[in-house]
């Protein structure tokens, strides 16, 4: 009787645990995009590809095996970005707990007073008034240095009057997005990753689209400010928020510097 039973061990829990956590991060990394759906249909033909070796239908499973295992070249060519993402997530949540972060995201909670989120959220409201776009992008605890090197560097205090005069419609810096890191002004005029949902809202611009598209590839945080509406909204792990005040706009970067300090305790 005992041999109708399957065996399973603590190992095998923990094996299936891990696989289990391992479909549902790849899932995540990859909703909303059009490789879902490559996905999907790999994972369809894996399954099928266990049934076969299930009923030793030896000549079917050896062509599907063969087309599975020269196949995982062609996907890490077809996910890259997915997988970029994902091992950013990976390194981002788990790897940093463990590497002291002062180094890279410079400030502690008798700093926050320095970060000048007031000159952020002035200047926003200032640019919003008079529809002049803008996209400020706000690191964690990446510095993003890939994406402040296809700008111009510029190392300086953030103020307000510095943000209006970067995004001034004259000014030569003002087509592209500034990154801030810490309480500087990294470099301005960068060039940010866009977005391949295919889900976006066509009403959004390019814009909202390198918004999206930095904060689904990075752990940053965006702030665009719309040239034809004036609306300000933040863009946040690939999700988001519009029509935000001053206030509102103050709330959100209070509450992302304190859950950026909480976790580098």
């Amino acid at each position: 009787m005992t041999d109708l039973f399957i065996k399973l061990r603590i190992v095998d829990i923990i094996d299936i645990a891990l696989v289990a956590y391992l479909m549902y991060q790849l899932y995540m990394v990859t909703r909303g995009t059009v490789a879902i759906n490559i996905f999907i249909a790999i994972f369809i033909i894996f399954l099928f590809w266990l049934v076969i070796k299930a009923l030793n239908m030896e000549l079917l499973g050896i062509i599907l095996g063969q087309l599975i295992s020269v196949g995982m070249i062609a996907l890490i060519i077809v996910f890259q970005q997915e997988l970029r993402r994902l091992l950013l997530r990976f390194g981002t949540n788990y790897l940093s707990r463990w590497i002291s972060l002062n180094k890279v995201f410079s400030f502690n909670i008798d700093d926050q007073k320095n970060f000048r989120i007031k000159s952020i959220a002035n200047a926003c409201k200032r640019m919003s008034e008079s529809n002049t776009g803008a996209i400020i992008v706000i690191t964690r605890k990446s510095a993003l240095n890939i994406y402040a090197q296809t700008g111009e560097f510029i190392n300086a205090d953030t103020s307000t009057r510095l943000l209006e005069s970067i995004f001034f419609k004259n000014s030569p810096l003002h087509d592209g997005a500034v990154i801030i890191n810490s309480d500087k002004i990294s470099a301005a005029r960068c060039i940010l990753p866009l977005s391949d949902n295919p889900n976006i809202p066509s009403n959004y611009g390019m814009r909202h689209r390198a918004a999206i598209g930095i904060t689904e590839q990075t752990d940053a945080m965006a702030i665009i400010v719309s040239e034809e509406t004036g609306v300000i909204s933040v863009a946040d792990n690939g999700i988001i928020t519009n029509e935000l005040s001053k206030e509102q706009l103050l709330q959100i970067l209070e509450k992302m510097i304190l859950n950026t300090y909480s976790n580098t305790k």
